[in-house]
């Protein structure tokens, strides 16, 4: 009866613990990031100190333990044609926003956490059309020269959703694959490119078709990962993991169809503040979507690409101010109690791993 009472007891823990499904595998998280927008709505266009954006942001490298809430930060955004053109003015110096700093920068290294900046947002759109059409090729050079200059990786945010410039963006990533060839042991950090492409397939869908289909196979590599971004308002569990399925499955009666993505080549989004709330994906993970989403997230089975289980992970939107009118993560609401407890539940590895490449 003792033995009983005790098998029943370990099952009813694996049942209730967070993320773990009773019959299926399981792979640990390995992304578990955060978009991070500055103080000034995503433009980084002013020079901070160190202290000044520690108080702003302690939460991100300490949990309330002194470990890090997230091990990859994105700084979001740089505007392609000034990439492109190495443009100084006001807010930017040779194409790169004033307040992305090496300072800034290494106050995230320093922790362990893994940083890349982020180019396009839904607002550079138009300059990234004019960028690519003007020159793909320089822009891509542009963007790998940064990334070593910063030691950061970069993310691909091109967010055309009708007749994207997909021949463009090709140029692109050739120009910098040739400066920084694919490194899948993730040692280098300016050799880590990614995309993000919609929360799920039916939007962005001529660039989630590309991206799919030659980019993110996990042979020959090309990008590393994508990032489903989030939808237009935070979703629920049902949808949330609607969206990442279908990414999975890919859509067979589109024309062309798209392909099924593999698991192990991205993250799903989730917000942490929307809009004037903050939400409990930054305050409560008893109560937040990472927690109710989480057994969907590790254990998700590939469907026709791929031969692992389970998504690389989450990314947060976004950190500090992503709105001038909406709610920031800055003290009062910062976010160790729903982002930092996350990191402690799912035992997320600090400083990133080298990804699953299958």
């Amino acid at each position: 009866m003792r033995r009983m009472l005790a098998v029943l007891a370990v099952c009813a823990g694996l049942l209730l613990a967070p993320g773990r499904p009773a019959a299926a595998a399981v792979t640990p998280i390995q992304v578990y990031g955060a978009w991070h927008c500055g103080n000034d709505a995503c433009i980084w266009g002013t020079v901070r100190s160190t202290a000044e954006f520690d108080g702003q942001n302690h939460w991100l490298v300490d949990r309330g333990d002194g470990r890090p809430s997230v091990n990859v930060v994105v700084l979001s955004f740089v505007q392609p044609a000034k990439l492109r053109h190495l443009t100084d003015d006001a807010t930017t110096v040779a194409g790169v926003p004033r307040g992305i700093t090496p300072d800034i920068v290494g106050y995230f290294t320093g922790r362990g956490i893994r940083v890349m900046l982020s180019i396009g947002g839904i607002t550079y759109t138009d300059a990234w059309n004019a960028a690519l059409a003007e020159n793909a090729a320089q822009l891509g050079r542009n963007a790998a020269a940064v990334a070593a200059r910063l030691g950061v990786g970069i993310e691909i945010d091109y967010e055309e959703n009708t007749n994207p410039n997909l021949a463009g963006l090709q140029a692109f990533i050739d120009a910098y694959r040739t400066a920084l060839p694919y490194d899948a042991s993730g040692a280098n950090p300016a050799a880590r490119l990614t995309i993000d492409v919609a929360a799920g397939d039916r939007w962005l869908i001529a660039l989630n078709r590309k991206a799919t289909a030659d980019w993110l196979r996990p042979t020959p590599p090309v990008l590393d990962y994508a990032n489903a971004m989030v939808p237009s308002r935070q979703p629920s569990t049902s949808a949330a993991t609607a969206n990442w399925q279908e990414h999975v499955d890919g859509k067979p009666t589109y024309a062309p169809p798209v392909p099924p993505l593999a698991p192990a080549k991205f993250t799903g989004a989730l917000y942490i503040a929307e809009g004037s709330k903050v939400l409990a994906e930054c305050t409560n993970f008893g109560a937040s979507l990472q927690r109710s989403t989480g057994s969907f997230v590790q254990s998700v089975a590939p469907n026709g690409a791929g031969a692992t289980a389970g998504m690389l992970g989450y990314m947060f939107w976004a950190a500090e101010r992503p709105s001038t009118r909406g709610v920031s993560t800055a003290p009062p609401n910062t976010c160790e109690g729903g982002v930092g407890a996350g990191a402690t539940a799912y035992q997320v590895p600090v400083p990133l791993p080298a990804l699953r490449q299958g």
